[in-house]
């Protein structure tokens, strides 16, 4: 009996039941399909280990917060069908049902719309995964061999099981709901008069202002300050604090925006008395003002999950974007060794704690040579290889002094501040705390880059006696002061040298001086060798380049090898005695390289999709479900509205006209607030490589906000549809 009253119920308020079942229905497809990561992985031919057990984990664990996120918006979309239907409630209850078996109606109901749920988001998540086999092979640059149907026992489990914890929250607010109810509430909800505060329209849009200017001086600092990130070490404290500053601003300035609008609107409005008597508008803007009321505080915080949403997915998928394009030209070569020797000397021990010093050598070692004293054949996987050696700008006492703190900086002419106030250049930010500005930019020999550029097979370049260049393979930012610096023709000097620029601006595609993830050389000048000579300038560091084609060495032949030779290597000392010169640094593969941007890319794409998506599909529910109960109880003020003879069409145009402001007010505002935090983004991403905001960016956003539009477009007909309630109520009363 009580199941067929379910059952009955259910299909009587399918039209209720449509936001629960179509956001619950979604959740499931997402859970499901995102879920599926490592089957998508295996058949995309992504040959990396282990990343299908940590993405697998990562979107695991990220389902089951995000199940938690649902299961509270389930409650929220929950307690809109239990208002519409309190009356049945009552009437099952004077008809002798007792609570308990008007909570099991209830319990069975929401068995029968999540169990539809279900059964339709899987099939839509089985569907889906498929075709993100061929998302995944794109973003890990991978073709499809052997394409097959696949479906994931575990993907299931965890998507039920988050399904199940959502029942079983939703249960125990439906029976806390009936616990507390009286029958007199139950029955006489449809005849309570609802209640409309609005507030003082100047006072409301002085309010609004208020929050406008609040919001304009958070974009203003935010564009002037950026982001701590980029501030001195010794000034991250008071950055950290500006920027919680200006985040408090902005997040006041939305609450307020909202908090006034409704106000501002009518204020202005009623200004142009020829519009606002016109047709409905008075109505609508009252109910805008009323609404705007209770709910300000919920469109404030539905704006910034849209602005957290579009800016995460944005930067996310764009970072991705940046990092593909760039890592060909930061790995020039197959192989590459670096080693760095000590600038800042003093005494000390070893790890077995024996006493060693630590001095500074004016000339380069032969890495190669070092490399096969410790057992290391190169000419087994090459016929030759490229030494590049970079120097400080200063003598080995000038870089004593300062990096013990005797001197200043100011004494070197090649720092990134000097360059900017000899040229007027604005250094980057981030660049001001970097080791370029402290003990100034690398120096390399001539003939070293000729070198490099012979072995990669590009032109040489020919400087004359007092010539240099500068080269920069970190980003636009730092590539673009340079060109800034580099046309406004500065002279620098070296030793007695003193030296003019020989182009106008930096050759990007040839600055990489070793494998690096997203560049390594923030700035290194080219001088002609005598100047290196005559200035006894002090070593700083040595890379060692290799590739293996030259000898016909397959690339993962070249990197076995590597790896099995230079297991003991990295980080060890080179030392004579005592005398510590320096040691190895990282040894780096360019298919390593490569491995690391495919995993970065897909785990960073499929975070932000999924976050993103799953943030939209909340704030749209949310949204949603406010505008059907606003409409509920504003059904006896459209029914007064059709007695007094207005049209139905006229009430569904200021239903409509409601629906757009609440819709699309959060929506800009999150867009405004999203622009003006990429423009900050953009530019410190743009310190490591250039940022572009791909298609696939478009692609996906363009989903976002189809998604939004749907709720909206949902929203709207189920309110067409309690509208012909309530106007029906009219004629049959």
């Amino acid at each position: 009996m009580l199941c067929r009253l379910a059952w009955g119920s259910v299909a009587r308020a399918r039209r209720d039941y449509l936001i629960y079942l179509l956001t619950l229905t979604l959740g499931v497809t997402v859970f499901y399909a995102f879920n599926t990561i490592s089957l998508q992985v295996d058949l995309a031919n992504v040959n990396i280990e282990g990343l299908d057990e940590v993405l697998g984990e990562l979107l695991g664990n990220l389902t089951v917060f995000l199940g938690a996120v649902m299961g509270f918006l389930m409650v929220y979309a929950n307690n809109f069908i239990m208002k519409r239907r309190n009356k049945e409630f009552g009437l099952y209850q004077v008809l002798g049902m007792t609570r308990g078996q008007v909570a099991r109606i209830m319990a069975l109901e929401t068995v029968i719309v999540s169990a539809a749920a279900l059964v339709l988001g899987i099939i839509l998540g089985v569907g889906l995964s498929q075709l993100m086999v061929f998302f995944t092979a794109s973003l890990f640059k991978t073709q499809i061999a052997n394409f097959r149907f696949i479906f994931s026992t575990s993907a299931l489990a965890l998507t039920v099981g988050c399904l199940a914890t959502i029942f079983l929250v939703t249960l125990v607010f439906n029976l806390r709901v009936v616990r507390r109810s009286r029958l007199v509430d139950l029955m006489g909800s449809g005849r309570r008069n609802e209640s409309i505060k609005t507030r003082n329209p100047l006072l409301a849009g002085l309010v609004c202002l208020l929050g406008a200017v609040l919001i304009g001086a958070a974009y203003s600092r935010l564009l002037h300050d950026g982001l701590p990130v980029t501030a001195r070490s010794e000034e991250l404290g008071a950055a950290m604090t500006q920027f919680e500053i200006t985040t408090g601003m902005v997040t006041l300035g939305t609450v307020l925006f909202f908090f006034g609008l409704s106000g501002l609107l009518l204020k202005l409005l009623q200004v142009v008395r020829g519009i606002y008597w016109r047709g409905l508008n008075a109505f609508t803007l009252r109910q805008l003002s009323a609404k705007v009321n209770t709910v300000s505080l919920s469109m404030a915080m539905i704006s910034m999950i849209l602005f957290l949403a579009i800016t995460s997915v944005t930067t996310g998928m764009s970072m991705v974007n940046a990092m593909t394009n760039s890592i060909e030209r930061v790995n020039p070569v197959d192989f590459s060794q670096s080693f760095w020797y000590n600038y800042s000397l003093s005494e000390g021990t070893d790890e077995d704690l024996n006493p060693v010093r630590y001095v500074a050598l004016d000339q380069p070692l032969d890495v190669a040579s070092e490399l096969e004293a410790r057992g290391v054949d190169l000419g087994s996987v090459c016929d030759s290889t490229v030494q590049l050696d970079t120097y400080f700008p200063l003598g080995s006492e000038q870089v004593a002094r300062i990096t013990s703190g005797e001197g200043t900086p100011d004494e070197n002419p090649l720092t990134i501040g000097a360059l900017a106030e000899r040229t007027g250049a604005e250094v980057p930010g981030g660049m001001t705390n970097s080791d370029a500005d402290l003990l100034g930019l690398d120096v390399m020999r001539e003939s070293q880059y000729n070198q490099l550029l012979a072995y990669r097979g590009k032109p040489q370049v020919d400087l004359g006696e007092n010539d240099y260049l500068i080269t920069c393979d970190m980003g636009d930012t730092i590539a673009g002061f340079y060109d800034k610096v580099l046309a406004s023709d500065p002279t620098i000097k070296l030793g007695d040298h003193e030296l003019k620029p020989a182009a106008q601006n930096v050759d990007v595609d040839n600055s990489a001086l070793t494998n690096s993830a997203m560049g390594s050389n923030s700035g290194t000048v080219i001088v002609p060798d005598a100047v290196v000579d005559d200035a006894r300038l002090q070593v700083k560091s040595s890379y060692l380049l290799v590739n293996y084609n030259k000898r016909g060495v397959s690339t993962e032949q070249g990197d076995e090898f590597m790896s099995q030779a230079l297991s003991h290597i990295e980080y060890s000392d080179i030392r004579s005695g005592s005398d510590v010169f320096g040691f190895f640094g990282p040894s780096v593969t360019r298919s390593e390289m490569l491995a690391q941007t495919n995993t970065t890319s897909g785990a960073v794409s499929y975070l932000a999709i999924y976050i993103g998506f799953v943030l939209v599909i909340a704030c749209a529910a949310i949204l949603a479900i406010q505008q059907l109960s606003g409409v509920s109880d504003a059904s006896r003020s459209y029914r007064v509205l059709s007695e007094l003879g207005c049209d139905k069409r006229q009430i569904a145009h200021s239903m409509l006209a409601q629906q757009t402001v609440f819709f699309m007010f959060p929506l800009a505002v999150g867009v405004a607030h999203s622009l003006v935090a990429l423009r900050v983004v953009i530019d410190l991403v743009r310190l490591f490589g250039g940022l572009t905001i791909s298609a696939m960016v478009g692609f996906t956003c363009v989903i976002f906000l189809a998604a939004y539009g749907g709720y909206f477009l949902v929203t709207y007909a189920m309110s067409r549809g309690i509208l012909n309630d309530a106007v029906r109520i009219r004629y049959t009363a």
